[in-house]
């Protein structure tokens, strides 16, 4: 596979830890460090499956958790006075409360100034050509997109992944199918999308273009509540901003 989406563009390493801790309901203070970075290597694997344009600093996190587990297992040593003895995971929890707290702080400024486009927002007469936002809605992450994803691949009947298929999907074409899909419906359930695949390289190449339409800011991935369905609508303010061009 040749196309590649830009990573970066997404989330780093600590939001996946952060993500991983959360939804896994784990004590931040007391993370298990094991399960926590097998976990984190699992989702790696899959973006390099995916042939995603993995930054170095997911691969610097790999190695930084691999060597906190080591340490983990070590026993403890005998010699040292007790005032030496540091839990190995204590600068990482330090590294997430501090990121935890920008991304709060971040998020909190992100809905301020959303709630400040509405005392301007132009009233649209054609309220049918432009899906309705919703409050209740936010917009699922990469990870949550991963997740689902699993899922998908996991639901496939298994004769799909050894079926042979001549022909060859690329991004580009799954761009437009999703795009054209958006202009019958409004939006579309995550998992829908893929029922009509025929072979894996077609589930991978829909779910790459999703990736692309998103980093496009041509649609938002969105969800009703953490971990739930996620749905797929255009995104809103670029239909704005393309009409007003």
């Amino acid at each position: 596979m040749t196309y590649k989406v830009k990573l970066e563009v997404f989330e780093g390493p600590l939001d996946l830890l952060l993500y991983l801790i959360k939804k896994e309901e784990i004590d931040i203070y007391d993370i298990p460090i094991a399960k926590i970075t097998d976990q984190y290597l699992e989702y790696l694997e899959f973006m390099k499956l995916l042939d995603l344009n993995i930054a170095g600093e997911f691969l610097v996190m790999a190695a930084t958790l691999m060597h906190i587990k080591s340490r983990m297992l070590l026993p403890p040593d005998q010699a040292a006075p007790e005032e030496e003895e540091k839990d190995p995971r204590a600068e990482l929890v330090k590294r997430l409360l501090e990121y935890k707290k920008f991304k709060e702080a971040a998020a909190e400024l992100s809905h301020m100034e959303s709630k400040q486009k509405h005392f301007f927002a132009r009233i649209s007469l054609d309220k049918d050509k432009v899906p309705v936002t919703s409050d209740d809605f936010f917009e699922a992450s990469l990870f949550d997109l991963i997740t689902a994803f699993t899922k998908v691949l996991k639901d496939i009947p298994k004769d799909i992944f050894h079926e042979v298929i001549k022909d060859e999907y690329t991004v580009s074409e799954k761009i437009h199918d999703i795009l054209h899909l958006l202009v019958e419906k409004t939006a579309i359930n995550f998992g829908d999308l893929f029922k009509v695949a025929k072979s894996k390289m077609e589930i991978i190449t829909t779910f790459l273009a999703v990736l692309e339409l998103i980093r496009l800011k041509e649609i938002v991935a969105r969800q009703a509540s953490p971990f739930s369905e996620i749905e797929i609508t255009r995104n809103i303010e670029a239909m704005k901003a393309g009409s007003n061009g």
